[in-house]
């Protein structure tokens, strides 16, 4: 997305822009490419690469989305963003809350601890990485809140929630609880736990088993759970 961008030219997976493409010629939008231009022009960094901002979707077209984590913000650290919530490339270290999940992974599931925090595997079975807010400047956490991605993520979890049935919501938080409070839980599963950062995981998080649970409501469904073994 630049400041010529609109809905031919953002590179979106086609499955999300015929649903989401409408949305970059509202004003919301609109504001929020000039205040990403000016930010650039300012010569600030920000987090992750535009070729990532859409990752998430770019990973895990509509119709082949099995589960929904809901992240707040791209992480703001050199080289840990790119554009998966929770997830790092290969070779960076594991931050807290990431390692966290992996604890609890290999309590749930008896996974063991994986080598990497790369979670580009899970995105790519169809589990939607999706971050509330896709930009951050580097080193100033929330410092993109408000200008307009949270309106847009909504957009797409509200697509998922009317359009398709079946789909497993992870909200961990109460960040992430209230933007999927919309969520129609006749429809769907949807599993709250406390966030996994370590000022919370001990609430709750931990023993949630939710990669269990997102499993066995995938298999009644007939539909092939998550390996969430990463190689």
């Amino acid at each position: 997305m630049n400041d010529s961008s609109n809905a031919s030219t953002v590179k979106l997976e086609p499955s999300w822009l015929s649903r989401l493409g409408d949305q970059f010629d509202m004003d919301y939008m609109k504001a929020l490419k000039q205040f990403l231009s000016q930010e650039k022009k300012a010569g600030k960094e920000i987090y992750p690469a535009g070729s990532l901002w859409f990752n998430a979707f770019n990973s895990a077209p509509f119709d082949k989305v099995k589960v929904v984590i809901l992240g707040q913000d791209p992480y703001h650290g050199p080289g840990q963003a790119h554009g998966l919530c929770f997830s790092v490339r290969e070779g960076v270290p594991f931050p807290p809350s990431l390692l966290n999940i992996f604890k609890e992974i290999e309590t749930d599931l008896g996974i063991s601890i994986p080598h990497h925090g790369c979670l580009q595997q899970w995105a790519d079975q169809g589990v939607l990485l999706l971050n509330a807010t896709l930009t951050v400047e580097k080193a100033k956490a929330g410092s993109h809140q408000n200008h307009g991605w949270e309106e847009f993520t909504d957009k797409a979890i509200k697509q998922l929630n009317d359009q398709r049935e079946g789909l497993v919501f992870m909200l961990w938080g109460s960040y992430a609880q209230k933007k999927g409070q919309f969520i129609d839980t006749n429809k769907h599963l949807v599993l709250k736990a406390p966030h996994p950062s370590p000022l919370s995981a001990h609430r709750g998080f931990f023993g949630c088993r939710h990669f269990s649970q997102a499993n066995a409501y995938l298999k009644q469904q007939d539909i092939e759970p998550i390996q969430w073994q990463l190689n």
